[in-house]
């Protein structure tokens, strides 16, 4: 059992000492991934990698945080949607017509989209993305790792504990599905040949 895997399981079993010791353990991974989200993003934005990294952190091990993961994999996944939903607050906050919520939504592309995208674009993501997990729960997990994360397919692979060619596979059908969905076409006719 790895350093990390031993504080999330102190941290399930109510010691209080857990989130201290996990804190520098992953702090470094979840900041990079943190920064490689925002890279993107416009200059002037208010929300930083560090911010980005703090406020998922707190909703993990926080008062109110789940506190039980199945191992590192499982922690950085959970990481993933919390910064994710950090991400799509945040463009709905921008979203509201105080903050330019006015403008007129632009047709996305997937391959330049990410948290640093226009707030309008994150949200149709997520919309899309709400519907794909109806459709395919383990591809939107993928895309949300990938997008919101900022993993890698081959460590988006190993925390959903699938082959890299089965993550490739998941992805590229999955862009397409979200990329129909973005566009107004009805995704759910497609049907996935992998």
């Amino acid at each position: 059992m790895d350093d990390v895997s031993r504080a999330l399981a102190a941290i399930e079993g109510g010691d209080p000492q857990g989130s201290e010791q996990l804190l520098p353990l992953v702090y470094d991974e979840l900041r990079r991934l943190a920064a490689q989200r925002l890279a993107r993003e416009k200059p002037g934005q208010t929300l930083q990698a560090t911010a980005l990294v703090n406020e998922a952190y707190l909703r993990l091990v926080g008062p109110d945080g789940d506190r039980r993961w199945d191992g590192r994999g499982h922690f950085f996944a959970a990481a993933a949607e919390a910064m994710r939903r950090i991400l799509v607050e945040n463009a709905r906050r921008k979203g509201r017509e105080k903050h330019g919520g006015g403008r007129r939504r632009e047709q996305a592309d997937l391959d330049d989209l990410g948290a640093g995208g226009a707030p309008q674009q994150i949200l149709a993501l997520h919309e899309a993305l709400e519907a794909f997990a109806a459709h395919d729960a383990t591809k939107a997990k993928l895309v949300e790792l990938r997008f919101f994360g900022g993993l890698t397919l081959e460590q988006a692979a190993a925390c959903l504990g699938v082959s890299l060619s089965t993550a490739d596979r998941s992805w590229r059908y999955a862009r397409a599905w979200l990329y129909a969905a973005m566009a107004g076409d009805d995704p759910g006719g497609k049907s996935e040949r992998a």
